[in-house]
């Protein structure tokens, strides 16, 4: 009995925790660019902290939910937790509080983000939990198939979301469309993206940005998009950086990395994790546990590597379907390995950290979230303010920005100059004259505080 206390005292209190990692990941990434976000493809250490949390809320539902002897009142207190958790996420993450260079807090409503992290784990929760509440079977598990056989339609509904997802992702028409952004003493200035087309996955045609654009409004979407750092938009690619003079112009589109179909898939993950929970539950010798994680995980990694290899590449900002295999794979095997550690071989003082981040979990996430920490931090200097510990970084405007952009590159479209009826020459112009005042700026980069270097 204590042993089981234990193992669903590591698995709360680590779910707990890895919010805050979520936020560290970011600010580490600018130190150390190994560890940052992917700007499209592929994935990086820091991909991979959502997708495990999403999986261990999931492991922690199957123990939270191991008995329900009232069926309705376990639906209305999940309800309230998903709703609970979906209101904090839109004050410490739509944009509400500023940076460390901006003292000041509120956020125009017609600009909130409506979508984050915080938001998409009460999307997964909510549904998660109403399907260990309603959808568990009542069948005695004696072995793996009998455990397939009491929990098939909770999986039935996992294989529904996917291919729900993977319909409206490849088959869903892209049209053309246009965006406007606002520089600070300038007029607004229009972005036409051609698209046009079914199934892409590139940044700036795909189905997942056209939906939120669509339902959430492009005003709602976070305004500082990931793949701003891709090869195709940053000279100083995968770090921010002043945009390539042949940038494509969705470069500075909004686009909500925990938007609405992406936020689907991430049930999927939540819905796997439920099934490692279930292992913990129904078998009590280590070696039937340990076998029962191992052997899906590594098919989940196969599968995975196998659909990037055929061009169904992993992308954390779509969510794809390898890239939530391959990231549920990964989360089964390192659960398998700290069981293994901890309960099997009853190493617990690796695990001390994450102890104490979870004791604290909501004070830590608070403090960071809101940029107490950071303010605080930056507050401590040596002889001058700028001789602080995050002089290094280069600076925000805002550490979680609100939904529409503040910046804008210099260039115009072409088709707009035209319609405005100036000459050829006059754009020729423009351009040598956008290209020398970048030269001298990049020249003052070091220096200066305006935001994001891609921006200036």
């Amino acid at each position: 009995m204590e042993q089981h206390k234990w193992i669903m005292d590591v698995i709360f209190k680590g779910a707990r925790s890895l919010p805050h990692l979520m936020i560290l990941v970011d600010d580490a990434g600018a130190f150390l660019p190994a560890i940052n976000h992917s700007p499209w493809d592929g994935v990086t250490l820091a991909d991979f902290v959502m997708p495990f949390f999403l999986f261990i809320v999931g492991v922690a539902l199957a123990l939270a939910y191991k008995r329900v002897p009232n069926k309705l009142e376990a639906t209305r207190k999940a309800i309230l937790r998903a709703l609970k958790l979906f209101c904090v996420g839109l004050v410490l993450q739509g944009g509400f509080f500023h940076g460390v260079r901006s003292l000041t807090f509120g956020i125009d409503m017609e600009k909130i983000r409506l979508m984050g992290i915080l938001q998409r784990i009460a999307i997964a929760y909510i549904v998660t939990a109403l399907c260990e509440i309603w959808l568990k079977g009542d069948y005695d598990v004696d072995s793996g198939f009998d455990l397939l056989k009491r929990n098939r339609y909770q999986m039935f509904i996992g294989l529904i979301v996917m291919i729900t997802y993977m319909g409206f992702l490849y088959g869903t028409y892209v049209p053309d469309w246009e965006y406007r952004i606002s520089v600070p003493g300038s007029t607004e200035k229009y972005f036409f993206v051609k698209c046009s087309v079914r199934g892409d996955t590139g940044p700036g045609c795909n189905a997942v940005g056209m939906i939120d654009r669509k339902i959430l409004g492009i005003q709602h979407l976070y305004g500082r998009p990931v793949y701003a750092r891709s090869k195709q938009c940053s000279i100083n690619s995968p770090q921010n950086g002043p945009l390539r003079p042949d940038a494509p112009s969705w470069c500075q589109a909004p686009f909500d990395p925990e938007g609405l179909l992406s936020s689907v898939m991430a049930i999927v993950t939540c819905l796997i994790g439920l099934q490692y929970g279930h292992v913990i539950v129904h078998f009590q010798k280590h070696k039937e546990r340990i076998m029962k994680w191992l052997i899906p995980s590594f098919s989940m990694l196969i599968l995975a590597f196998s659909l990037d290899f055929f061009g169904m590449h992993m992308n954390k900002p779509l969510y794809t379907v390898s890239y939530a295999l391959a990231t549920a794979g990964a989360a089964g095997l390192l659960f398998a390995g700290i069981y293994a550690l901890v309960d099997m071989y009853g190493h617990r003082r690796p695990t001390a950290v994450m102890e104490w981040m979870g004791t604290h979990a909501l004070m830590i996430y608070v403090l960071i979230a809101c940029n107490i920490l950071p303010i605080f931090i930056h507050g401590l200097y040596w002889r001058e303010p700028k001789n602080n510990l995050l002089a290094g970084k280069k600076p925000n405007i805002t550490k979680v920005q609100s939904a529409s952009p503040t910046l804008a590159e210099e260039k115009q479209p072409d088709e707009k100059k035209q319609q405005l009826g100036v000459p050829d020459e006059l754009q020729d112009g423009d351009r040598v004259h956008n290209k020398l005042g970048r030269g001298l700026r990049n020249k003052k980069a070091s220096t200066s505080v305006a935001g994001p270097m891609w921006a200036k």
